[in-house]
C-alpha cells in the first residue's frame, strides 16, 4: 500500500525527478526509485520516518496512517481528485473510524473572552446612587469537551476586575457547569448556565436549571430552575416561537416563585408581599427589511404589590420597541451597526435585565422608561467594540438616569 500512496502522493503534488535536500532517511538510498519523491514529501511536513532515522518503505501502513498522510498532502495542495479516485475505497470505509479518532484528539477545547467596560453616570441617581463602575476588566475561560455523539460539556471560570480602585476587587469564580445534549428528538441543557427570558427585557443571567427544547421551525421550549441572586427561591417557564418569511414571532410565560424578604430591592420590588410569585407574559415579533430589524415585545407580570405601599397602584405592564441596522460581525473586520430601544416597563416586568450592568435595578420597585441608542464596529477579527447611550427615568419617582457605557470585548 505504501508504494501506491507514494506514487499517488506524487503525481498529486507534481513531483518531477529532481534533487532535494538531503536524505532525510537512512534506509532510502540516494539509488532508489523513489529517492526524490520521499525527500520532497518529507520536505513538504507529507509524511515522517520513525525516532530511529528511518522510513519503513517497506512496512505495511495503517489505515490511520494513510489517512493521515492523504490529509497533510490536501492540505499542501495536493490534486484532491486524483487522490479521491486513487484511494476511493479506502477513504469510504475510513470514514466513520476517521471522523471518531479526529473527535477524540479533539476532545477537550479551551476558548475564551476579554472585555474592558467603561461607563459614566449624570442625572439623580448619581446623587442618591452613586456612579457606575467606570473602569472594570472581566476575563472569561470556557472549558469545553464531548461525552460521547449526543452529549457535550461546558465549564466556565469568570474573573473581574475593578481597575480604577486600588485594591483591584480581584475576584476568580468558576461559575458555570453544565452538560448540552439530546433526547430522542429533544434538545436538552443541564447545569449552571446562561438564562436568556423575554428577549433580555424579563432575565439576561446565569442560572441553574434544565431546559428542553424540541422543533426548527416551530420551537417550543420548557424550563425549570433556580435564579441566580435575584431574590426568588425558584422559576419555570415555557416559550414557543417560530419564523415566517421575515418576521419572527414568539410566546412565553415566566414565573418566579416564593419572593425572599433578605433580598428584596434587587430583583423583587421591596412592595411586593413576602413569599409572592411573579408571572411575566411576554410577545414579542421582529420584523426584517433589508438591512433593518424592527422589533417589539409586549410584557404583563401579575406581581402582588403591598397594600400599604406607595406604590401600589404602579404598572405592572409595559413594552419594549427597537431598531437595529446592519451589525457588527466579529469574523469580518470593518463591519458595524447601530441600535435603539424605548422602554416602558413596569413594576415585576423585569427580574435581571440585560442592560448595563446592575443599573436598571434602582427601579425595580416602581418601574422606568427611557432610551438607549448605540453602536458597535468590529476592529479586527475577534475584536469588537461597542458604545451604548442611556437615558431612563422611574416611572413614579421621575429621579432621572444618564449613563455612557462602553467596551471593548476579545474572543479567542
Amino acid at each position: 500500500m505504501k508504494k501506491t500512496l507514494l506514487l499517488a502522493m506524487t503525481i498529486a503534488m507534481g513531483i518531477t525527478a529532481s534533487a532535494y535536500a538531503a536524505n532525510p532517511f537512512s534506509d532510502v538510498p540516494a539509488g532508489h526509485w523513489a529517492y526524490d519523491a520521499v525527500n520532497k514529501l518529507a520536505a513538504e511536513g507529507v509524511v515522517e520516518g520513525y525516532p530511529d532515522g528511518t522510513y519503513g518503505g517497506d512496512r505495511l501502513m495503517t489505515r490511520y496512517e494513510m489517512a493521515q498522510i492523504v490529509a497533510k498532502a490536501m492540505a499542501k495542495g495536493a490534486n484532491a481528485d486524483r487522490l479521491a479516485a486513487e484511494f476511493a475505497g479506502e477513504l469510504d470505509s475510513l470514514g466513520v473510524r476517521v471522523a471518531n479518532l479526529e473527535k477524540k484528539s479533539d476532545n477537550v477545547r479551551i476558548t475564551g473572552q476579554i472585555r474592558y467596560e467603561y461607563g459614566d453616570r449624570n442625572g439623580d441617581m448619581q446623587k442618591t446612587k452613586g456612579k457606575v463602575a467606570q473602569h472594570r476588566l472581566r476575563s472569561r475561560i470556557f472549558v469545553n469537551g464531548n461525552i460521547n455523539e449526543d452529549w457535550s460539556y461546558t465549564g466556565r471560570f469568570e474573573n473581574n476586575q475593578s481597575l480604577k480602585n486600588s485594591s483591584g476587587d480581584d475576584t476568580l469564580k468558576f461559575n458555570q457547569a453544565y452538560v448540552n445534549g439530546k433526547i430522542g428528538g429533544a434538545k436538552v441543557i443541564a447545569g449552571k448556565t446562561d438564562h436568556y427570558a423575554g428577549n433580555g427585557f424579563i432575565y439576561d443571567d446565569t442560572a441553574e436549571k434544565i431546559e428542553l427544547s424540541y422543533g426548527k421551525d416551530v420551537k417550543l421550549t420548557a424550563y425549570y430552575g433556580i435564579p441566580t441572586d435575584y431574590g426568588y427561591d425558584k422559576m419555570w417557564g415555557a416559550s414557543v416561537g417560530g419564523k415566517v418569511g421575515n418576521l419572527s414571532l414568539s410566546a412565553g410565560y415566566d414565573k418566579f416563585q416564593d419572593a425572599l424578604n433578605e433580598i428584596q430591592g434587587y430583583g423583587v420590588p421591596n412592595s411586593a408581599k413576602t413569599g409572592s410569585d411573579n408571572g411575566i407574559w411576554n410577545l414579542s415579533a421582529n420584523y426584517k427589511f433589508g438591512d433593518f430589524t424592527l422589533a417589539a415585545t409586549y410584557l404583563d407580570s401579575d406581581i402582588d404589590l403591598r397594600d400599604n405601599s406607595s406604590y401600589k397602584d404602579v404598572d405592572t405592564n409595559g413594552y419594549v420597541v427597537g431598531l437595529n441596522y446592519k451589525g457588527a460581525d466579529k469574523n469580518k473586520p470593518g463591519t458595524w451597526g447601530l441600535f435603539a430601544n424605548y422602554y416602558d416597563q413596569g413594576a415585576g416586568t423585569f427580574v435581571a435585565h440585560t442592560m448595563y450592568p446592575g443599573d436598571w435595578s434602582y427601579y425595580v420597585d416602581e418601574g422606568f422608561k427611557g432610551y438607549m441608542v448605540g453602536g458597535g464596529v468590529t476592529l479586527a477579527k475577534n475584536m469588537v467594540y461597542q458604545l451604548h447611550y442611556y437615558d431612563l427615568e422611574g416611572k413614579e419617582s421621575g429621579l432621572d438616569d444618564q449613563v455612557i457605557w462602553s467596551r471593548l470585548q476579545i474572543m479567542f
